[in-house]
């Protein structure tokens, strides 16, 4: 009966957040949203391949008109997986990262993220100080903002009520507890001020089936590389500049990329 409970109350809990996320206050979001998902479930269960295409278009069509209103993470991840559907891998992999800020230990979009991962055309290996990083913090990596201040609001005010409970109560509580709920606190407090005073380098991802990476900001300069770079590829923004990227790949090589041909996380 508790495990039913609590299954329950967690579904009422997702629907509530999600919905209230997308703004009751606003039907025509709730309408497009609503026929969206019923396209993309009709998608799922023809065989017919141009049939299916049609119907994903149109979900997508509605999804991306919500998303111009609100950034939700499971928005994006079902952007992702219409894009995954469609087999345009660049941007299945630019909304899956978009949601994966939002919503980082949904265990469905790790998965479909893998995934589409596997399907891109250059392997780039990741840095591997970069997934030291990941497994020293996993606190600050695997959660969202929104999630990491929850945490901090929870353990915060449980500090402060054992905190009075051991000074002023008949009964107090004993002092490891209060400490122990002090380092549950500066935890997430700490990985919350990194947030705040770090500089997030932006990301992106290249859209384009094909792109020929530069040595300069214009067509006229040598190729960067030998062969092109294509759909899904991820990059660092260094600079910014007229028409086109300064990047730097994961491997740590630096090119320009025309902007049309890929979109920033």
């Amino acid at each position: 009966m508790k495990t039913f409970f609590f299954i329950s109350t967690s579904i009422l809990i997702h629907f509530f957040t999600f919905h209230c996320s997308l703004g009751f206050a606003n039907q025509e979001n709730t309408r497009l949203f609503q026929e969206a998902n019923s396209f993309f479930h009709q998608a799922n269960e023809l065989k017919n391949q141009h049939d299916a295409r049609k119907l994903y278009e149109k979900a997508l069509l509605r999804y991306e008109k919500i998303n111009k209103d609100i950034s939700n993470g499971r928005l994006s991840y079902n952007i992702g997986n219409i894009y995954s559907s469609l087999g345009d891998t660049g941007k299945a992999i630019l909304h899956y990262r978009r949601a994966e800020q939002l919503i980082p230990a949904d265990e469905n979009l790790k998965q479909n993220l893998t995934l589409v991962l596997e399907k891109r055309r250059d392997a780039i290996p990741e840095k591997k100080e970069k997934t030291l990083l990941h497994t020293l913090f996993s606190l600050h990596y695997d959660l969202s903002f929104q999630a990491r201040l929850i945490l901090f609001s929870i353990a915060n005010i449980s500090f402060w009520v054992a905190a009075g409970l051991m000074f002023f109560s008949r009964f107090p509580l004993p002092a490891w507890l209060t400490s122990f709920l002090l380092s549950l606190t500066l935890l997430p407090a700490t990985s919350l001020c990194i947030d705040h005073f770090q500089h997030k380098t932006p990301k992106g991802v290249i859209i384009g089936e094909e792109v020929m990476a530069r040595q300069g900001d214009g067509r006229s300069y040598q190729p960067s590389f030998t062969a092109p770079l294509h759909a899904g590829t991820e990059f660092i923004l260094l600079e910014k500049r007229p028409n086109w990227y300064h990047v730097q790949l994961h491997d740590k090589r630096q090119c320009r990329l025309p902007v049309q041909s890929s979109e920033l996380i």
